[in-house]
């Protein structure tokens, strides 16, 4: 594990110095974050002119699980995304060999190579949104609700991660994976609001085959202090199922892959 953060930080220092000589597309995804951003609050905004709270739930609380959609967006964008499409992209043109014939774990390698380090925007604006929200709700936040929520939001990201490969390592078999990574980006934007609030069939299947209740509902919970130890039990036994699960897709798809040269 330890090695594994040692090579991300060397390519995440590679990729940071590549996307420096094009400064401009800060501003783009400042402006593009921006947007997203007062999009957001406006809709906010909308719903909470006709009422107090919704499902139990806040402006300010909402505001937070906005905060977390939009920090762990910006996790996505950064780093999982990146790796998963450059992964795709060798997979289709058979030129993965130049990342399995390197002295390391194939599967950490193929995840850690890229860093899009304008995304990082994102993830500076969610965890701002998050401390507007924090100010309007007005609790006090606990060190013991901090390190829940970074625990909760770590667990989130390992299994957007698993999720990601997952529909990736399909890219040895299928060619327009890109459309599945789509629909898991639609699907991911109704992280906006707290899963609890859509019906139980959507509910499911937003909590456990595309975890987002897991990756933006629960951090949430852990920073407004509605997270049940219940709930964190099984967000840990989840991503550690998913964890295994995508392991072995992996290595299954591997078993499948014809390179270029072959």
């Amino acid at each position: 594990m330890i090695r594994a953060f040692k090579l991300f930080g060397l390519f995440a220092r590679i990729s940071t110095l590549n996307e420096m000589q094009y400064r401009a597309n800060f501003f783009i995804q400042m402006l593009q974050s921006l947007i997203a951003l007062g999009t957001g609050l406006a809709v906010l905004a909308v719903v909470f002119s006709y009422t107090d709270n919704l499902r139990g739930w806040s402006s300010g609380e909402l505001l937070a699980v906005m905060g977390v959609h939009i920090l762990m967006g910006g996790i996505m964008r950064t780093v999982i995304q990146p790796n998963m499409g450059r992964l795709m992209e060798e997979v289709q043109e058979g030129t993965l060999d130049f990342a399995l014939t390197k002295p390391e774990d194939s599967q950490v390698i193929v995840s850690v190579r890229q860093f899009a380090i304008w995304a990082v925007v994102d993830i500076l604006m969610g965890l701002i949104v998050l401390l507007w929200a924090l100010a309007r709700i007005g609790n006090a936040t606990t060190l013991g609700s901090a390190a829940l929520f970074v625990v909760a939001l770590f667990l989130g990201a390992i299994m957007i991660y698993c999720v990601f490969l997952m529909f990736t390592t399909l890219a040895f078999w299928f060619v327009r994976v890109w459309e599945l990574m789509e629909m898991f980006q639609s699907l991911y934007q109704a992280g906006r609001w707290p899963v609890g609030m859509y019906p139980d069939w959507l509910r499911a299947g937003l909590t456990y085959l595309i975890p987002v209740a897991f990756a933006v509902t629960v951090p949430a919970e852990a920073l407004t202090g509605r997270l049940t130890p219940q709930t964190m039990l099984i967000a840990a036994g989840f991503t550690l199922v998913l964890a295994i699960v995508s392991r072995k897709v992996w290595h299954f798809g591997l078993r499948h892959y014809t390179s270029a040269s072959s």
